[in-house]
């Protein structure tokens, strides 16, 4: 199969937004994904720390989350108003309902999904950048995230599953799901 880009009807002028609970790939799959389209990437978690000059983890202890969500509205509205891009957001970005609806009204959003306990077993292996895992269980932190998230998550019109497969098998379901 080809890998030269493709630029697909929805995302020749909107960006790609990706949106999905921690762990399942948003930035690898987002990276490799704006190869394909031809687009540029940004991460919004590392826009918020190139612009806080602080980590995510240290934006939440000195700050509170209510002030790391409100910088993310802020970083993410500046992300789709430019050029079109493929953008990976943190998993809590789509519960604010204004960035969520900037998100569905100005971009093309994809939900990235995965069962539990895949997730879980991707966020083990970097524990200290997950202030919302600090000091509980992996698997059932994200299964408390799971339940409150995904009706907002299936909010988008795209959702793909990603399996414990290649990142590369998660972008041909985006690149397919973008054709049809």
């Amino acid at each position: 199969m080809s890998t030269a880009p493709i630029t697909p009807r929805h995302a020749t002028d909107r960006s790609v937004v990706l949106v999905g609970l921690m762990g399942v790939g948003k930035s690898t799959i987002g990276k490799r994904l704006s190869g394909r389209l031809g687009l540029p990437f940004a991460d919004s978690d590392h826009e918020i720390e190139s612009a806080a000059g602080l980590s995510i983890a240290e934006i939440f202890a000195r700050y509170g989350e209510a002030e790391f969500r409100a910088g993310e509205r802020r970083v993410i509205a500046r992300l789709i108003e430019g050029r079109p891009k493929v953008i990976a957001t943190g998993g809590g970005a789509f519960m604010n309902e204004e960035t969520r609806a900037l998100i569905l009204e100005r971009a093309t959003a994809v939900w990235l999904d995965a069962d539990i306990d895949v997730l879980a077993d991707r966020v083990r292996r970097r524990p200290g950048s997950r202030p919302l895992l600090k000091g509980r269980d992996p698997r059932e932190a994200l299964a408390d995230l799971a339940a409150i998230r995904n009706p907002f998550y299936a909010l988008a019109p795209i959702h793909i599953k990603s399996e414990p497969l290649p990142h590369s098998a998660a972008v041909e379901s985006i690149m397919r799901a973008l054709h049809g």
